[in-house]
């Protein structure tokens, strides 16, 4: 009877990674004449729940994450631990390892114990913090971009009629879901340093920043703050167990919200408010050799195809949308779809240097593209990592300069090519396209001509 296999996946945003993780866990183990059972924790909650059953017939546990999750399940067990992206680039290993306990730990933390929480590890999870942030923050950005943009549909200026339709989606996307932007993303930063406890002074501290003009950096700043700042009172002020309750609902709250009010109001605010405005000034005036620099740059840290990278530049361009500044959202947005649809195109150009696995990976990563999934092209570097991620970061930085260079702006924050049904939803859709079919042009060329010189080496 072959061996049983039990994995969780868990991205930071819990979009595409996870699921692409699961699969390919599930894909490969079935390969090997196992058993895998995943479960994923994505955006929607939860799905393929591991039992306790499972759990305890498991010949191996895989737990390929990326953000914080209860490990209590697995208590006494020999677990490996991993990155979703190891998962997807390299299935089998990790399977034989958890199966051959290699590389494996044992998780000693016991239901009703305090875990190893994200705090614990320090500097090295500032990534992960902001993360969160932007998990908890994606849908409401997504939303609230998507219904400002249905609002300028009407006429750029239709929503300042009161009581029309344009009016009412600008002020449920802008006014509202954007609004609270900020806020929510500031609130979990807290919440994955200091747990619940950190939620409060994290809301606060993000509502202040959108209040005195520090904005996105200013939230990320008052997340960090206040999670911090309460995970050491809470560390610190001990009481009795009988007062605990008292603890947690009144002396935490008020003394992390106070304190991290005051230090956005009178200490913090003012500095990370200038440095905003620089940026957006910054960004406003690019021209000529700084719209190269700054392609580059947007292309080079799309190398990671959707993966950390990726996820702090997105977060930057989002935040800039908050500010009206819309064209690094557009260079970005160009920039993700560019990779799957040049290698879409590559597999056209040349079939005969593809599988016929490729080719239909090929056809689905062409509508992942155009939707502005970038993973659509992580199967691809897995198999060829020296052949495909030099092609998508020459595309994406030649499709940025050229989206830059052309002034194109974008004010909803996803959606691809679909944001040109909405009408002033793509300022300048034309260098939208221009800068999209000529990424993606470079980086089919580029990938045959890599390709091809690779199956001739070898």
């Amino acid at each position: 009877m072959g061996k049983y296999i039990v994995a969780i996946t868990a991205c930071p945003t819990g979009i595409a990674h996870t699921y692409m993780a699961a699969e390919k866990l599930a894909l490969v183990g079935k390969e090997m004449g196992y058993e895998v059972k995943v479960e994923t924790q994505g955006t929607s909650g939860a799905q393929n729940i591991l039992s306790e059953e499972d759990i305890a017939r498991a010949d191996g546990i895989i737990l390929a994450v990326d953000k914080e999750i209860d490990e209590s399940r697995f208590a006494g067990k020999q677990v490996l631990k991993t990155s979703v992206g190891k998962a997807i680039r390299e299935p089998r290993e990790l399977i034989e390892n958890a199966v051959n306990k290699t590389n494996t730990v044992k998780i000693s933390a016991k239901k009703g114990e305090e875990q190893n929480t994200l705090s614990s590890k320090g500097v090295k999870s500032i990534y992960k913090h902001i993360m969160a942030g932007v998990s908890y923050m994606l849908p409401i950005v997504v939303a609230g971009g998507i219904l400002t943009a249905l609002s300028f549909a009407f006429g750029i200026y239709a929503f300042q009629e009161e009581g029309s339709l344009a009016w009412a989606f600008f002020q449920i996307g802008a006014s509202g879901a954007l609004g609270l932007m900020v806020p929510v993303l500031s609130a979990y930063i807290a919440h994955s340093i200091a747990d619940k406890a950190g939620f409060a002074a994290g809301l606060v501290g993000g509502w202040l920043a959108n209040s005195v003009g520090a904005g996105f950096l200013g939230g990320m700043l008052a997340g960090f703050i206040a999670g911090y700042v309460t995970l050491f009172l809470n560390k610190s002020i001990r009481l009795p167990v009988t007062f605990r309750g008292i603890k947690d609902i009144l002396i935490l709250p008020i003394l992390s919200v106070a304190i991290v009010g005051i230090l956005m109001l009178y200490v913090i605010g003012t500095p990370i408010k200038a440095l905003n405005s620089s940026i957006t000034d910054l960004l406003t005036a690019l021209s000529g050799g700084s719209i190269i620099i700054m392609g580059i740059i947007f292309g080079i840290l799309y190398w990671d195809l959707g993966g950390p990278f990726s996820k702090v530049l997105y977060a930057f361009a989002v935040g800039m949308i908050a500010e009206g500044v819309y064209e690094p959202m557009a260079a970005v947005i160009v920039c993700g779809m560019i990779p799957p649809l040049g290698i879409a195109v590559a597999t056209f150009i040349r079939p005969q240097l593809w599988t016929q696995q490729q080719k239909e990976a090929g056809k689905a990563s062409l509508f992942l593209g155009l939707s502005y999934i970038t993973e659509g092209a992580i199967p691809f570097a897995a198999e060829s990592p020296l052949v495909v991620i030099p092609s998508c970061v020459i595309g994406g930085a030649v499709g940025a300069i050229v989206s830059m260079a052309m002034n194109t702006g974008i004010v909803a924050p996803h959606g691809g090519i679909f944001l040109l049904l909405i009408p002033n939803a793509v300022h300048n859709p034309v260098g939208f396209l221009v800068a999209l079919v000529i990424g993606t042009i470079v980086t089919a060329l580029t990938v045959t001509v890599l390709k091809t010189y690779d199956m001739k080496r070898k």
